[in-house]
């Protein structure tokens, strides 16, 4: 081989160990934006039927809020779902507040907090603040509103997942309810970018799969075999993970709009729910 192949070869080398260098570095600089997607502004939208804004109480000077929506009739003795939103959403974008109108619907009372970062609240997210401020909201639930652990049931969608699993790994709850939920957030990632070591860089890995074997209440996942964001062996993965009790309803619509589109997908939370006793 002449010297000049060489020294070609050589520019080639280097010149994609630098743009291989270089794509790592973007991936870890943009990760709050890649994997927290947080909206700056809460947005317009509002629950049809009433909902009141609250303001809890949390240790330093941030702000926290949620929306509380009560059912109809008998709220007090009614249970609670403490609803955890996933990523690039609030607590007012519409597919959230379809879910509190049908929980409402079936029968339950809804606690829908914000998360720092995103709804125009101060600090940046990361999986530390996001499961603080689960915390926070949950003890808000029991304290504030003294609802106890027997009536709350924890829901979370996509991201919001993982951040209940963590909740639910460290708090009493009746029940564990999870929609589009990753066993492993960072495998996902390496799947979506296999030549690159986001195992090794990945700051904000939300790995459910190690602490649901921690959650001995009740468990339905919900997740669609066409989820194109979370892969839906991702989620039976998890699955296969949790205790007993546990049920997996298969849905369609895909990782957003399952909710919206399958007939079936509040009838199973309304019947699992019922068969825990937690529904009448």
């Amino acid at each position: 081989m002449s010297r000049t192949i060489r020294r070609v070869l050589a520019g080639i080398a280097a010149l994609a160990a630098v743009i291989y260098a270089g794509t790592i570095v973007w991936l870890v600089s943009h990760e709050t934006a890649i994997v927290f997607a947080p909206p700056s502004e809460l947005g317009n939208r509002r629950p049809a039927a009433p909902f009141e804004q609250v303001e809890v109480r949390r240790d330093g000077p941030s702000r926290q809020f949620a929306w509380v929506m009560r059912t109809a009739t008998a709220s007090d003795t009614r249970p609670w779902i403490l609803y955890l939103h996933g990523n690039s959403s609030t607590i007012a974008h519409r597919l959230n507040i379809l879910h509190y109108e049908r929980l409402r619907a079936i029968g339950l009372n809804v606690f829908a907090p914000e998360y720092r970062g995103f709804g125009g609240l101060e600090g940046q997210p990361t999986e530390r603040s996001l499961e603080q401020d689960a915390r926070v909201a949950y003890d808000y639930l029991r304290s504030a509103l003294r609802v106890s652990s027997e009536r709350i049931v924890i829901y979370g969608w996509s991201l919001g997942s993982a951040v209940a699993v963590e909740l639910a790994a460290r708090v009493d709850e009746s029940s564990l309810i999870l929609e589009g939920a990753p066993a492993s957030l960072v495998a996902v990632g390496q799947r979506r970018y296999p030549l690159l070591p986001i195992r090794l860089v990945m700051r904000n890995p939300f790995e459910s799969i190690a602490r649901i074997k921690a959650i001995d209440s009740p468990v339905l996942m919900l997740h669609s075999r066409d989820d194109e964001i979370i892969p839906f062996d991702e989620g039976r993965r998890l699955y296969d993970a949790a205790l007993p009790p546990k049920q997996f309803a298969e849905v369609s619509g895909g990782h957003v709009y399952a909710s919206e589109r399958d007939p079936r997908f509040f009838t199973y939370v309304r019947e699992f729910l019922s068969t825990q006793h937690i529904l009448p």
